[in-house]
């Protein structure tokens, strides 16, 4: 009866114990993000209940496992995988601990900092950091694991005497691989590129979404994503439109009639703009910046806070600015000239004279010619 009792109660107290443990608590924890609703630190130190209960039920199996005299024959084993299971819920509790600590830290200097680009920088390195946490953590458990084998401790030595050697091959094999993690450290530290910057790469437009050791991804305005290794960023240039500050001007070409009325159009800008609630109310502008013996090129200037209200300004300007030019003054499109070219004037002035008249009121190229010839033959 006892050899059926003791490992029942050591088992089932174990895991009641962790049970009762873990609701309290999840339970203090919960009161506290109640009392305190100014930080993030204690909702999400909830989310490590999971690991916490394993590491709790796994020490307390381990301590207790010799007392249950359960499984006799296989004791060495059950110890060791009861070791293995308390180092690698010690490491994943270690690391949602501290997700929750820089988390909170995140969150606490985006509310008291309004400088977008700052807190965009904060949160590259912030989310590097954690990665790389996450990455030591998990060597070090790793190898925590691999030395409570005893075969693995023996072979310690001659492992420590080979180091050298292992690492230059290693380092030769993944040069790429430690020269994107470089890069990446690089990125995060020396404030190149911050996630939610946009950006410009291989002539594509987007937004930064994600940084890691070895790539960046870049989200398109068409909801594409591009990955490429972070390596790229600190050996080729790019455009970083968000550099400095997110502030952006935009520029709107049209392509008009040398008779094009400029005063309405910058009127009709300036009302354009008044209406359009992405345009941030800093500086516009038109101009006539080049013309050719068709048209005249004419340049309208607006501002935006960002790259995505800058599109849509853009956007409204060009598609209502030519409904306008096409209701009001269509004279101002741009034409294609098919009349015939006026001939010089003669000495006297008549000729060139009639000939403009008869230009000016339309007249097909034979039937001026004709009219020119009859009106030559009247005077004669």
């Amino acid at each position: 009866m006892e050899n059926v009792l003791r490992p029942v109660i050591v088992v089932g107290g174990s895991v009641v114990l962790t049970v009762l443990v873990g609701w309290a608590t999840d339970l203090l924890l919960r009161k506290a993000n109640a009392g305190h609703p100014e930080t993030p630190l204690w909702g999400l130190l909830r989310r490590a209940r999971i690991p916490y209960q394993l590491v709790l039920c796994a020490a307390l199996l381990r301590g207790s496992y010799d007392q249950a005299k359960l499984l006799e024959a296989h004791r060495v084993a059950v110890g060791r995988t009861l070791t293995l299971i308390l180092i690698g819920s010690a490491a994943w509790l270690v690391i949602r601990i501290a997700g929750a600590v820089v988390e909170t830290s995140y969150s606490r200097y985006a509310r008291a900092h309004r400088d977008a680009a700052r807190v965009r920088r904060v949160r590259t390195q912030v989310s590097l950091i954690m990665r790389v946490v996450a990455a030591v953590v998990g060597v070090v458990a790793a190898s925590a694991m691999l030395l409570t084998f005893p075969a693995m401790r023996t072979a310690g030595a001659s492992l420590l005497a080979s180091a050298g050697i292992l690492g230059i091959v290693a380092g030769v094999a993944a040069q790429s691989t430690l020269a994107n993690l470089f890069a990446g450290l690089q990125i995060a530290f020396g404030d190149m590129v911050r996630i939610g910057d946009t950006v410009v790469v291989s002539g594509e437009w987007g937004t930064v979404e994600d940084i890691t050791l070895t790539f960046l991804t870049v989200r398109t305005w068409d909801e594409r994503r591009i990955t490429m290794p972070v390596s790229y960023f600190t050996s080729q240039p790019f455009e970083n439109w968000s550099r400095g500050g997110a502030q952006m001007t935009g520029i709107v070409y049209f392509h008009v009639d040398h008779s094009a009325p400029l005063e309405a159009m910058r009127d009709k800008l300036r009302d354009i703009l008044r209406e359009c609630p992405a345009w941030d109310g800093r500086a516009f502008g038109l101009q006539v910046t080049d013309s050719t013996p068709n048209t005249m090129q004419v340049r309208a200037l607006m501002t935006a806070k960002d790259s995505d209200d800058i599109w849509t300004v853009r956007v409204a300007v060009r598609e209502r600015m030519i409904r306008w030019l096409n209701e009001e003054h269509p004279y101002a499109l741009p034409r294609v000239n098919t009349a015939s070219a006026v001939p010089p004037p003669s000495r006297n002035g008549q000729a060139g004279t009639e000939e403009t008249a008869a230009r000016a009121q339309g007249s097909p190229d034979g039937r001026f010619h004709k009219a020119y010839e009859s009106s030559r033959t009247g005077r004669r």
